[in-house]
This record gives structure tokens, C-alpha cells and sequence, in this order.
């Protein structure tokens, strides 16, 4: 995990040349971009920000109407989601907790053979970040307007999740694991709550030597916007920092989820120093907590932690990171640049919620839909609440053929 990473590369629009870097020391990587710069929320060519607090992006972000091919890429853990309605009976046999997300001990792993025994699974399409970038692909409405790396088995699941996110439209681009099986997710639903166990299979194989391929790295290259959930810390570290900088150097937009309080050390190792490249961080109440105290910050109430993880130290200084802390049915803390708006999550009718998964997942996925064409802050969090209502009325990250959103 330590080796020695080295890697050089070019591109038809950008010459970079990458240093060395290694898992626990950062050493800053230099590039060059033909890409308009931005300082204090002005950009070189005379275009007003759309976004509030001086918000403002490269040329690429503030000024783009139009949907191109590519212009988001997630990496994360393809999954398959067994989803089940559960009982507190089951949670408390393997020590899990609602509203949580664990990696399955040896311990636990019975549980994925108890629940198709015992329960009346469904088998969804999943993965916290696959599941974000098929909402927001949804929303676009643009053929592989998004590109998807992980890794997964050659196997019956792999198709499953192939066909599901291909359906919609996004660049699957997996790196298929010979002999392993393709990572599962089991969903337990009590009540309006969840709690979710992973065994990773395949996809905890997912490797840097396979992002750095030249077929792959043109994708990173050509993408505006990148969304990195946090579980993909786990299995590639080198990955995660390696495109975080990358971002960082080029003034590429960098969205990472926080997406477990268990990873939140990581977040907060000062060492990886990643916090300080990510532009926009999502994160829920429970995680937000644990990164105030992995960091070891002053502030206790999730509105205030918001603030002050906003504030924090960021390589790319020509624009202000956003923090967006959601609380389930409780309001919505957005901050940046010392201020933060509290949002209400809109009512919805108990009768007309079906499964609470992937609801946060479609959350981040609306919001990233109008992220990449620019669209003011308040728009983005507007499709991002439009997309988990949607996706709160059906089983799993699943949604209607076409959207209806305008």
C-alpha cells in the first residue's frame, strides 16, 4: 500500500507531468492547464459567478450550458443491494445499528445467507457512488454524459449491475475481477430507518494500475467533474489521492462523500492530506460528528462542524469548499466562506415511502446533475431533493423511465 507511485502522462488539451507520491506523504504534484484561472470569485474572462458566496469555478464550470460526453466520472464500489425488510431482532444479532454502513466481519458474513433464507430479498443495482452517478446520468438525459470505474466479478451480478447502469446511459468502464465474485450490499429496512452491510468481493481489487491505463486515464483527462465516494478509500487510497490532486493542479471540481463514520479518520489524516482537495463534501449528521472529532475541532452542533470543516485549509484556493450535512428528515446545513443556510427537506406522505436506500445517494446525484451545467447552488440542491423524493417512493436507487423535473 506504501509503494512508491510514479506515473506520467499527456493529453491532447493539457502536457502534465505528475511527482512521486506515496500513501502517507504527500509530495504536490505539478501540472499546467490551458484552462481559465479564477481568483476571489472572479473569473479571468469577465463571466459573473452563478453560484452564491463567490462560488465560482473554472471557465469550464461557470460558463457551460451544454451537456458533454464524459463531463462527470465516479469511481466507487459497484454493488449489488439486497434489499430486505428487517427487524431490530436481526440488527441486534449482528450488532449493527439503524442508519449506519459497516464492512462485513467474518463474524457477520452469515448475514447475507440468513437474509435470502429467512427474508423476502430484492436484488437492486447499488453502490453508493454507481448509484449517484446513474441519478444524475437520469437527469441528464445525455448518452455516457457520465463515465463509472469500479471493480466487480465476472459474474450473473456483474451483468445485472452492467445492464442497470448502461440502461441509463452512463460509460461503464469496470475492471472485471477473474475468480471473484462481485461485492454485495445488504439493505435492512426497519421502520422509516436503514443500516447497511457490505462485503466488498471484487471490488475491494480495484487497482491503480488499472485507472493509470492509458484508455482509462483519458476519461479522468476529459472529465470537468469528478464524484469519489469515501468507501473507495478503503480499497484504493492511491486512486482517491492520486485524481484528488490531479483535480487540485488543473482546477477540476472534486465532490467526495463522506459516506460512513468509520472513514472519517481517514478524511481527517493530516498526513494523506485529503480534505484539503476536495471541493465539495457531503456527509450526514452521524459523520459529520465524527469527522468534528477525527479532526478534533471545537464545534459540536452539526450546523457549526459544517462551518468549520468549510473553512479548512484547501490547496485550490480560487474557490471556497461547500459542506452539505443532511439529517434525514431534519434540515439540510449548507456552508461555505463562514456562512451556512439551513434547508427544510420537503413532506412527504409516510404512506408513499417504500424503501429510505439510496435516498441520500439520489440526493447527491440530482444535485451533481445541475452541478455540471452550471446551475446556481440553490438549483442544484433543489434537483437533489426532487431526486430523493423520487427515489424514496421506489424500492432501492431506481426511479421512472424519464424524469420530470423542471
Amino acid at each position: 500500500m506504501r509503494e512508491l507511485i510514479t506515473m506520467k502522462f499527456t493529453s491532447a488539451s493539457d502536457k502534465c507531468k505528475m511527482g512521486s507520491s506515496s500513501i502517507g506523504i504527500l509530495i504536490p504534484c505539478q501540472f499546467t492547464s490551458t484552462e481559465s484561472s479564477v481568483s476571489s470569485g472572479t473569473c479571468s474572462q469577465q463571466v459573473k459567478c452563478k453560484l452564491p458566496y463567490n462560488f465560482c469555478e473554472a471557465k469550464s464550470f461557470s460558463t457551460m450550458t451544454k451537456v458533454s460526453e464524459g463531463i462527470l466520472l465516479g469511481i466507487g464500489n459497484p454493488l449489488l443491494d439486497i434489499s430486505i425488510d428487517g427487524d431490530e431482532q436481526l440488527l441486534n444479532r449482528y450488532g449493527l445499528l439503524s442508519n449506519n454502513a459497516v464492512l462485513a466481519t467474518p463474524e457477520q458474513h452469515q448475514i447475507f445467507h440468513d437474509i435470502v433464507k429467512n427474508y423476502k430479498p430484492t436484488f437492486i443495482a447499488g453502490g453508493a457512488t454507481q448509484n449517484s452517478i446513474r441519478v444524475a446520468q437520469w437527469l441528464l438525459q445525455v448518452k455516457n454524459a457520465t463515465t463509472f470505474l469500479g471493480a466487480v466479478g465476472d459474474d450473473k451480478f456483474k451483468d445485472i449491475l452492467e445492464k442497470n447502469a448502461r440502461g441509463v446511459g452512463v460509460n461503464v468502464q469496470y475492471q472485471v475481477i477473474k475468480g471473484e465474485k462481485t461485492g454485495v450490499c445488504a439493505a435492512i429496512i426497519v421502520g422509516l430507518d436503514r443500516s447497511l452491510i457490505t462485503e466488498l468481493g471484487a471490488a475491494q481489487k480495484f487497482s491503480f494500475d488499472f485507472l493509470k491505463k492509458t484508455e482509462k486515464w483519458a476519461l479522468v483527462e476529459k472529465a470537468k467533474f469528478f464524484y469519489i465516494g469515501g468507501f473507495l478509500l478503503t480499497v484504493s487510497p492511491d486512486s482517491v489521492l492520486y485524481v484528488s490532486q490531479y483535480c487540485s493542479s488543473v482546477k477540476k471540481t472534486l465532490v467526495m462523500n463522506l459516506h460512513a463514520t468509520f472513514l472519517c479518520d481517514i478524511f481527517a489524516d493530516q498526513k494523506l492530506g485529503l480534505l484539503q482537495h476536495i471541493d465539495i463534501l457531503f456527509g450526514n449528521g452521524d459523520e459529520a460528528q465524527a469527522l468534528a472529532k477525527a479532526i478534533g475541532l471545537k464545534s459540536v452542533t452539526i450546523k457549526d462542524i459544517a462551518v468549520e470543516v468549510a473553512s479548512l485549509p484547501k490547496v485550490n484556493s480560487d474557490r471556497p469548499r461547500i459542506v452539505i450535512f443532511t439529517q434525514g428528515k431534519d434540515p439540510t446545513y449548507i456552508a461555505t466562506e463562514g456562512k451556512v443556510q439551513e434547508m427544510p427537506v420537503d413532506p412527504i406522505d409516510p404512506s408513499l415511502i417504500k424503501d429510505t436506500n439510496g435516498c441520500g445517494d439520489a440526493f447527491v446525484g440530482g444535485f451533481l446533475s445541475q452541478l455540471v451545467q452550471g446551475k446556481p447552488l440553490s438549483e442544484c440542491l433543489r434537483c437533489g431533493r426532487y431526486a430523493a423524493k423520487v427515489v424514496i417512493q421506489h424500492f432501492g436507487c431506481t426511479f421512472d423511465e424519464r424524469p420530470d423535473f423542471v
